[in-house]
């Protein structure tokens, strides 16, 4: 048993090498899948490590904190928390976001600590640490000094003793390194990289906060309940105890959708292999099925037979798998930059950079290549494995028995179709079961490819066949009388195109959608705003002397104010927009509200009432009929009623809007982040905000933008966050071009025979070119054509379910005629350029030795 078991194997890797261009064809396709799975996957993994280590570089071992409103805490309440005895570790905090042109003008943390108190939450200057005693004494006695670790302090070229200056909310400070920490271990290293620690006291005065904390941090038991109401007891109306977890949490939560698309259209890739290893798996069965009708004749069992076609498939899968870790690598650290970038954004700044490989996600992709290639080869092999000496030698038999397994495919797909659908109406926001539905749909309408190509093939051959005989009668007798073999590549390139339309016409809509939205929400002419980080929700504000010099301005007509800040709610974090501006509430776009708009407004205006964003109150689950929504203040816990819900686009965390008076008494925050200034009608815009811009740079080093530069600014990164998915899916179709390429180039080696019959009965070789070109267009014509509605239908899906559900927008549907008809000339082109080296072989090939080849 053992011999003949080797003999197989000796056959299989015979077929191999023998026909390098179709292994070639399906490593590469499933390596490229392979490698965007492992790519985005190190990229998702080393984004959530970096947030996890982002947080736990703050937050330390803290259990519970203890914060505010957006102006923080009374430093008193410490000592007043000390002094009562209800705690034993509790250190206070002073954090902020900063850049420094000497430290790659990246972000940082600023933390200040207490380094007496902080020892139990941080440890971070621990004698193990390397700091000096000189160095200590200079840390908490020298005005404007900081801490960083060494590795941070080489990379930059940093001694101690070096000034640097520091970007804080629109004013440049100054600060001297005055030490450096030697991190004891890699982890350390890396939770490091993206700090820079003071004192307490100098962390108040480098961010303005004179007398005042962030949070206090805590240490408490896990059954704490008595001791926390004891210490909620001293605390002021505005300040709350909640544990750590439930904040980093919440923005989890956020970030969960985004990279959840990602892994499923990187997924896509690996699909589209899937269909290449079945097609080629396929092909290489149907080339030897001769081969093992005489193997079986020969007493081989299907066992075996059924053996060597696996042991093929595992010889591909494990070559293809460690190629496709290997550039799943390479692309993974740029993937990596692009998903930071983006959620830097739109969620959270993640100062931690520097991650090491997830050995997780290169195992994922390993045992994602190698199965995938072995349940796409399984079928194959059953087929293989099945078939009898008889039917083997059959050509006849095996193509009337792929016209009738089509039948049952077509109704198979069509029944998958339609449990996509009801599972994408399922009510549930859960992700998983939206991409299974789509999934479903997808696969569902790939399997019917084969049955409509049919029929495809059926109207080009009356079409073409009067005008062009007698080729334009035998090209598509050619693609319909070879399903076994072009049936599999079709419904790749299907996927690949459907994919490519549905995205695009989704992108589309999104962007369309974002113009209006621009247009409505920008009315003023020129914007100053204090500089922050994206997707933070920053309390940067505007200098006082900067609010009354806009106010004042001659060319304005109207100057409005807003307040962003950061609060807290049962629901965690939310964004909080105070305006005053008297006309907002018509310029927003409403999902639906509680009267007309001119009454409603005028209920946000008295206070009585608040409008949310749409991302909010579906995350919240806001409606006509659950209109509360409960925020912590200042003054305690506020519970609003929701009166509007309006649509918006600038990120899927959601907002609030409310009136800056409420606000300012909730709040005690007389402070504005941003001003709107709407001008004359003859005032230059552009000149405007080079004049201001200028004069106000040397109050505050604030953003002054023109309703032009702002649009394409938001544009800009509109336009960054998607690109990691144009990537995603020009690499989907890449593979399905390589299928394309090996479904024709092993259909046409298999008719070297057919080609020299023609050539003896009188065809010539541009006739024969003719003849492969016009077979491989309607192939990418056929697959083109029916991947059009197939992406019709997944740009439907993501826009009105998998974007509702994942980040809380309503899209308006932009069906773009552009996109379809791109997506057509994508499949063609792809089939003719996959059909130009079988053509030019074919034509090379001499009649005599065509004649001759069995």
């Amino acid at each position: 048993m053992m011999r003949e078991t080797r003999a197989l194997g000796r056959a299989a890797w015979r077929h191999l090498v023998r026909h390098p261009w179709q292994g070639a064809m399906m490593i590469i396709g499933v390596a490229l899948g392979v490698a965007v799975v492992v790519a985005i996957d190190v990229a998702n993994t080393s984004a959530s490590r970096a947030f996890e280590l982002s947080t736990q570089a703050v937050a330390g071992r803290a259990t519970h904190a203890i914060r505010g409103g957006p102006d923080g805490l009374d430093d008193d309440l410490y000592a007043r928390l000390k002094r009562a005895g209800v705690v034993r570790r509790a250190a206070p905090v002073v954090t902020q976001y900063v850049r420094s042109p000497q430290l790659g003008d990246r972000p940082f943390q600023l933390l200040g600590i207490d380094p007496f108190a902080d020892a139990p939450f941080r440890d971070y200057v621990a004698p193990s640490d390397g700091l000096a005693v000189d160095d200590l004494s200079a840390f908490l006695t020298q005005p404007g000094a900081v801490l960083l670790s060494r590795p941070v302090a080489e990379r930059y070229g940093l001694t101690p003793g070096d000034a640097f200056t520091l970007a804080i909310g629109g004013y440049e400070r100054e600060a001297t390194l005055v030490g450096v920490l030697n991190p004891r271990d890699d982890l350390r290293r890396r939770a490091m990289s993206g700090l820079i620690l003071a004192d307490i006291a100098t962390a108040q005065e480098l961010t303005g906060q004179a007398e005042t904390l962030d949070r206090i941090d805590l240490i408490l038991p896990k059954d704490a309940k008595a001791q926390a109401s004891r210490i909620r007891e001293l605390l002021p109306a505005g300040a709350r105890l909640d544990p750590v977890g439930a904040r980093t949490g919440a923005v989890e939560q956020m970030t969960a959708a985004f990279q959840t698309n990602l892994t499923a259209l990187s997924l896509l890739a690996l699909v589209v292999g899937v269909f290449l290893i079945y097609n080629t798996m396929t092909f290489a069965v149907v080339q030897r099925r001769a081969l093992f009708g005489t193997l079986r004749a020969l007493g081989a069992t299907r066992q075996q037979v059924f053996q060597i076609v696996l042991l093929e498939a595992g010889m591909i899968g494990l070559v293809s798998t460690v190629l496709g870790v290997g550039l799943g690598i390479v692309l993974g650290r740029g993937a990596v930059d692009l998903v930071t970038r983006t959620i830097n954004d739109l969620y959270f700044t993640l100062t931690v950079q520097d991650m090491p490989l997830p050995v997780g996600s290169l195992v994922k992709g390993g045992v994602l290549g190698i199965g995938a290639t072995l349940i796409a080869a399984a079928a194959p092999a059953a087929e293989a494995a099945a078939t009898s000496p008889r039917s083997a030698l059959s050509r006849a038999g095996l193509e009337s028995k792929t016209h009738r397994v089509t039948a049952w495919s077509a109704w198979g797909g069509l029944a998958g179709v339609a449990s996509g659908l009801a599972t994408l109406a399922w009510p549930t926001d859960d992700l998983t079961v939206s991409f299974l539905g789509t999934s479903l749909v997808i696969v569902g309408a790939a399997m019917t490819t084969p049955w409509l190509t049919a029929r495809l093939m059926n109207g080009a051959g009356r079409l073409l066949g009067g005008r062009w005989r007698p080729i334009g009668r035998l090209a598509p007798r050619e693609v319909r009388g070879s399903l076994s073999r072009t049936s599999i590549a079709v419904a790749a390139l299907v996927v690949a195109v459907s994919v490519t339309i549905g995205v695009g016409l989704m992108i589309t809509s999104f962007r369309t959608t974002v113009v209006d939205w621009l247009d409505t929400s920008l009315g003023g002419d020129v914007y100053v705003w204090a500089p922050s980080f994206g997707g933070t929700g920053s309390a940067a504000t505007l200098d006082p002397e900067i609010v009354d010099r806009v106010r004042t301005l001659d060319e304005a007509e109207r100057v409005d104010a807003l307040r962003r800040v950061t609060v807290d709610s049962p629901h965690g974090p939310i964004q909080l927009d105070a305006v005053e501006n008297p006309a907002d509430g018509a310029e927003h776009s409403y999902l639906w509200t509680t009267g007309p708009v001119e009454e409603i407004w005028e209920q946000v205006r008295k206070g009585e009432a608040v409008i949310a964003s749409e991302p909010l109150a579906r995350r919240v689950g806001l409606s006509k009929n659950e209109n509360a929504l409960t925020l912590f203040t200042d003054e305690g816990q506020e519970t609003f009623k929701v009166v509007g819900v309006y649509y918006d686009y600038e990120s899927s965390r959601g907002a609030v809007t409310m009136w800056h008076e409420t606000y300012r008494q909730l709040w005690n925050d007389p402070s504005w982040t941003a001003l709107s200034v709407k001008l004359q009608t003859n005032a230059d815009a552009d000149r405007v905000t080079r004049e201001l811009q200028a004069e106000l740079t040397s109050i505050q080093s604030v953003q002054v933008r023109a309703n032009r530069e702002l649009r394409a600014e938001a544009l800009a990164v509109f336009d960054q966050t998607f690109v990691i998915t144009g990537a995603l899916q020009l690499l989907a179709v890449v593979v399905a071009f390589i299928g394309v390429l090996s479904a024709l180039l092993s259909l046409q080696l298999e008719k070297i025979r057919q080609f020299g019959i023609l050539r003896a009965l009188g065809f010539t070789a541009r006739e024969i070119w003719g003849l492969i070109t016009l077979e491989t267009g309607l192939i990418g014509a056929s697959a083109g054509l029916l991947a059009m509605p197939t992406g019709l239908g997944l740009a439907l899906i993501l826009v009105y379910v998998i974007n509702r559900r994942a980040f809380g927008w309503t899209l308006l549907f932009q069906p773009d005629v552009g996109t379809l008809v791109n997506g057509l000339l994508i499949s063609i082109s792809a089939a003719l350029l996959a059909g130009l080296y079988p053509a030019y072989r074919m034509r090379r090939t001499l009649t005599a030795h065509a004649l001759r080849n069995e």
